[in-house]
């Protein structure tokens, strides 16, 4: 039956007792447990005390184990075999096991999931775990080690670090194009349905098509028109199935374009204040499994990936 562990005895005075009995001496066993060996004497009369059994025969020149002692032995040190097995376990797991990542659900679509198989190759003993919320998790409560953000870069207490800027561009399915040369006008928007971006991010540089087209010195266009999403990912998606023309995130069309998925219909684009940054706590950041992961995706973020498509930053 199992005792409470309310009712067990100090965890200290079992290491006296177990690291005594293995060197039958006070002495030895203090300089085990780093302690004086009065320190190591008091704590085995305290754990003889609360058995209400004696565990050593005491003599000026010998310790030695009494036949409790000697039942008494076996499981201890089978138990605090286990104990520093659990803790191996624990610390293992920092350096491979599962790593959980949280970013937005269209950068996760977009950018690092044809990615993550270059890593998932360098790094095969690490299961990556990713998180898609337009929440700000909690690291701790939430269980995840690392985080893409994107924002300002303002978050305190948490290692910080730049991964990749951001811009709109606008772009459509190439089927749309028929064969003209891919050009923003007026005469194109005309019969085009305008893709919105609705994501609920507050970033006040990104411009909406009002903007865009105001910029361009377009008008006659009815700018609120069209299909609205929440997310980035679908905006593309919808753009990519010809549904329209629409402003999109530079870096998660970024593979679009390169495969001809979509059309950039201007070679510039409108710098965005918000870029996407690698976060972590401090006391994560040098656990192996994380510091693989923010290695790679930040070579990745530097040109692992090539160079972005013309009039990208």
């Amino acid at each position: 039956m199992d005792r409470p562990l309310g009712r067990l005895p100090p965890l200290n005075a079992l290491r006296a007792f177990v690291a005594s009995a293995r060197h039958l001496s006070f002495s030895r066993a203090a300089e085990e447990l780093f302690v004086t060996p009065a320190a190591v004497s008091q704590q085995v009369k305290l754990l003889e005390d609360q058995l209400g059994r004696v565990l050593f025969r005491r003599s000026n020149r010998a310790l030695l184990l009494t036949d409790e002692g000697q039942a008494l032995l076996p499981r201890l040190h089978e138990a605090f075999a286990l104990m520093g097995e659990a803790m191996a376990s624990l610390e293992a797991m920092g350096d491979t096991g599962i790593l959980t990542v949280s970013m937005a659900p269209s950068f996760a679509a977009k950018w690092l999931v044809p990615r993550l198989e270059g890593f998932q190759a360098l790094h095969p003993e690490i299961d990556v775990r990713v998180t898609a919320s337009m929440n700000l998790v909690a690291f701790a409560d939430d269980g995840v080690d690392c985080a893409i953000r994107y924002g300002l870069g303002q978050y305190p207490g948490l290692v910080v670090e730049r991964m990749l800027s951001e811009s709109v561009v606008p772009v459509c399915s190439p089927a749309l194009l028929r064969g003209r040369k891919a050009r923003l006008t007026r005469a194109f928007l005309e019969g085009m349905t305008l893709l919105h971006d609705d994501s609920p991010e507050q970033d006040a540089s990104c411009p909406s098509w009002g903007m865009w087209l105001k910029a361009a010195g377009i008008d006659g266009i009815d700018a609120r028109r069209g299909l609205h999403f929440n997310q980035a990912s679908l905006v593309l998606e919808a753009a990519i199935s010809g549904r329209g023309a629409a402003l999109a995130k530079a870096q998660l069309a970024r593979d679009d374009i390169r495969s001809g998925r979509l059309a950039q219909l201007l070679d510039v684009s409108q710098p965005l204040a918000f870029a996407y940054y690698f976060v972590c706590p401090p006391a994560k950041a040098a656990q192996r499994k994380v510091a693989l992961f923010r290695e790679w995706i930040m070579r990745e973020a530097r040109g692992g990936s090539g160079e972005p498509p013309a009039g990208m930053p």
